[in-house]
């Protein structure tokens, strides 16, 4: 730890800022923290404090400041690319206990909520005014917004409504040096701000410009009709064939998921929804909108479907059937855990009109490193979820695992795609950077960087060529051992 303070004095001094309660300094207590859902990367912070108010944080990061110590804001840790990785020690600020709805306002379509709300809170509060909050993660019911922010997170009902950046009109961020800014509309603003779009900037750095305390997010109207089709295929070529015709066709689902063979058998399995488990493939297709024009697009969808092949088209026959068709779907990855003890979920993203390539070569990188790979994904915008199955215990499988995620992260770009969709660069994906942006462009990104943290310390070790992971840090503190 490159402090001016050793551990307890540290501890003494957060204790003082928070309260001792909120101080986490033992192992046993640390270990909880030491990765998010990228489990291949692991490392413990020096201490986690657990803030309830924006004037806390703003002394928390103050006090770092003073002591030149990393720090590394956190949210749910359910990201999937390490981009809450303390690699080399620090401050972990976990915001979950800032976690309140403070205002829905249903006149203006916009709610006032702390970063660490979790997603789905905020839907539930504004649903009673016709009203919900459009991004929707698969881990909706447990991620947070300051790390939606921090990733500018999707979900599959983002193709039609947008992502993050789409729907946070301003946010509060605590910046390196302890100072506070709002970036974007004001919680009492209108919907407009002149001068440079700092709040899109930010949106989407992973944590590295700052803390993310509080956020003015848009509401949208809850759609008076919904639509939802179950589309059954004997592979994901025509399910993909199926797609490219929905759009080519001028409808914009609000969603368009599919799931391949693997993922409904360990669905089936897990929730018994009634997945066919010969399919090779299966299209989740949501339409919402005025119910006339909900109708004709339906009739086109399954015309579409079958046009394509699909042997079945079934039509959620009510809310609850629907509501069961998505909590499977959200709970994909979950179910996973029937068919392995570990697993690593790639983000590529590909035009739409090559997801027959990149599938066909997901099963040739499959058979090459003995691994399975399931797949489910937004294949409404080209956004892949591999799951490259494996189990920690065999070194051999891990090596394995790592090179396949290399291998179609590679060949999306290759495509014309980005290695990532919405979980972030983190501590994963660092060495892509180089391989999808020029020189100039990454140095560009690190100008930004420094405007808003120009010693490096918020969130050090992730996105740029040249950081450093945390097996090097180990290494290095065991040769100085």
């Amino acid at each position: 730890m490159k402090s001016k303070a050793d551990k307890k004095d540290l501890t003494r001094r957060l204790a003082e800022i928070v309260g001792d309660d909120a101080v986490l300094t033992d192992e046993q207590e640390l270990v909880v923290y030491e990765c998010d859902a990228y489990t291949l990367q692991k490392n413990l912070p020096t201490a986690v404090v657990l803030p309830k108010s924006a004037r806390e944080v703003a002394a928390i990061v103050r006090l770092c400041a003073d002591l030149d110590l990393p720090i590394i804001p956190r949210g749910a840790g359910t990201s999937l690319s390490g981009a809450v990785l303390a690699v080399d020690g620090g401050v972990m600020i976990a915001l979950t206990r800032m976690n309140r709805v403070l205002n829905v306002d249903p006149r203006n379509r916009r709610a006032l909520v702390e970063a660490g709300c979790v997603n789905a809170w905020i839907t539930r509060d504004a649903e009673k005014h016709g009203l919900f909050y459009a991004p929707d993660p698969s881990s909706q019911p447990a991620c947070t917004i300051g790390g939606n922010i921090a990733t500018n997170s999707g979900g599959p009902h983002t193709l039609k409504n947008g992502v993050t950046t789409n729907h946070v009109l301003g946010y509060e961020m605590v910046l390196p040096d302890g100072t506070v800014e709002w970036l974007g509309v004001e919680p009492n603003g209108g919907e407009e701000v002149g001068g440079y779009d700092l709040r899109g900037a930010g949106i989407g750095s992973e944590g590295m410009f700052g803390v993310v305390t509080r956020a003015l997010v848009r509401l949208s109207k809850t759609p008076p009709a919904f639509k939802t089709f179950l589309g059954v295929f004997a592979s994901v070529e025509q399910a993909s064939r199926a797609v490219s015709d929905i759009i080519a066709a001028g409808i914009v689902p609000a969603a368009l998921e599919m799931m391949d063979q693997l993922i409904t058998q360990a669905l089936e399995e897990a929730y018994r929804f009634g997945f066919p488990l010969d399919a090779g493939a299966v299209l989740i297709v949501e339409l919402d909108g005025l119910a006339n024009g909900v109708e004709q697009q339906a009739r086109q969808v399954d015309e579409i479907c079958r046009q394509n092949k699909a042997s079945e088209v079934r039509l959620a026959r009510d809310d609850a059937e629907r509501a069961a068709l998505w909590k499977c779907r959200k709970r994909a990855f979950g179910a996973i855990g029937r068919l392995s003890p570990n697993y690593v979920t790639q983000d590529g993203v590909v035009p739409r009109g090559k997801l027959p390539e990149i599938m066909r070569f997901i099963r040739t990188v499959s058979e090459r490193h003995d691994l399975r790979i399931p797949n489910v994904f937004h294949a409404g915008d080209g956004n892949i979820h591999p799951l490259i199955l494996y189990d920690e215990r065999d070194p051999a499988q891990v090596k394995r695992a790592l090179q396949a995620g290399d291998d179609i992260l590679g060949k999306c770009i290759e495509l014309g795609g980005s290695v990532t969709g919405e979980h972030g660069i983190g501590a994963e994906k660092i060495d892509f950077m180089s391989r999808q942006f020029t020189r100039d462009d990454l140095e560009a990104m690190q100008q930004l960087r420094r405007v808003f943290d120009p010693e490096k310390r918020c969130n050090p070790h992730k996105m740029f060529p040249g950081a450093k992971r945390c097996a090097e840090f180990t290494q290095k503190k065991q040769v100085a051992a």
